[in-house]
């Protein structure tokens, strides 16, 4: 059981050792890349043969020149050897103890087991920029802000059995909203970045698919979720509820607003030019059928009185 908790730095596949390095902070590349350039190649990876890291091989030498690693024999471990010790206190498990028993180390619940963990994991698409392929070695989670790295491949390992490589947080905090301005509640979360040991490809995003593989997924969804059947019986509810609520008021359609406003008075000003030049167009034609208008003064009386 312990086996299975181990996070196998050592035996990576070549896809997952390359999508280590690829995945590798944009400033940790950087840096690498001056003291020794990345080779070329689909799997190239920055690893040695042993399978450290150039974090964990710079480390190694420190210690070795230290005269930190010494073993019980006299001897410098090997770096093989030192990643191995490095490993076993790496495959920590909350709430699991390490007992040996004729020489076969075994994984102990020391801990009350929870069964219904009221911790949120939800699983979001990788970053990838622009031109790059999905890495499907990596996996993003956004979590609460209280839970550590120890707790993510406990987690993980636990409820789902995903063997783990390296773990990567980083928070992001809210932006502070401006006086007066009513925007939208954001929270302030976590992020995890996990290795994976497996690799695990993300669903295709709708702008990725074709016509023919929407309609596909949507008749799926329909028949495994009743979406549209869903959204008519909620809509069905509301009107049901609406109508049988007393001292109901509809929204009226008309929206206060002053884009709406401007719109309703442009379009009244538009049909009412409209309505005037039709009446003008039917004058000119009436004047052309009927001919020009005479108009005779009216007759004056005599003003003169018989005496």
């Amino acid at each position: 059981m312990f086996s299975t908790f181990r996070r196998l730095y050592s035996t990576l596949p070549e896809a997952a050792q390359a999508a280590r390095t690829a995945s590798t902070p944009r400033a940790v590349r950087i840096r690498r890349a001056r003291k020794q350039p990345l080779p070329e190649g689909a799997l190239a990876t920055d690893a040695t043969p042993e399978g450290l890291t150039p974090t964990e091989y710079a480390r190694y030498q420190r210690h070795l020149a230290k005269a930190e690693l010494i073993g019980p024999d006299g001897r410098d471990l090997t770096e093989k050897e030192w990643l191995d010790k490095l490993d076993e206190r790496r495959s920590r498990i909350r709430g699991v103890a390490v007992t040996k028993t004729d020489e076969q180390a075994e994984a102990e619940v020391v801990a009350q087991k929870v069964y219904l963990p009221n911790v949120i994991f939800r699983l979001v698409r990788n970053h990838t920029p622009p031109g790059k392929p999905y890495n499907p070695y990596e996996a993003t989670f956004r979590i609460p802000q209280s839970v550590t790295k120890t707790d993510i491949r406990s987690y993980l390992s636990a409820v789902y059995g995903v063997k783990t490589t390296y773990i990567r947080t980083d928070n992001y905090l809210a932006p502070i909203p401006l006086q007066g301005r009513s925007k939208k509640k954001q929270r302030t979360y976590k992020r995890a970045v996990v290795g994976l040991v497996d690799p695990f490809y993300y669903p295709q995003a709708l702008e990725d698919m074709s016509a023919a593989e929407r309609e596909t997924r949507k008749q799926w969804l329909e028949e495994n979720f009743k979406v549209e059947e869903g959204r008519r019986m909620r809509i069905m509810s509301m009107k049901k509820m609406n109508r049988n609520t007393r001292g109901f008021m509809k929204k009226p359609d008309i929206s206060s607003g002053r884009d709406n406003i401007l719109r309703r008075i442009m379009a009244s000003r538009a049909k009412r030019e409209g309505e005037v030049e039709k009446t003008k167009e039917e004058i000119r034609e009436l004047r052309k059928r009927l001919g020009s208008l005479q108009l005779k003064a009216p007759s004056q009386p005599d003003s003169t009185v018989s005496a």
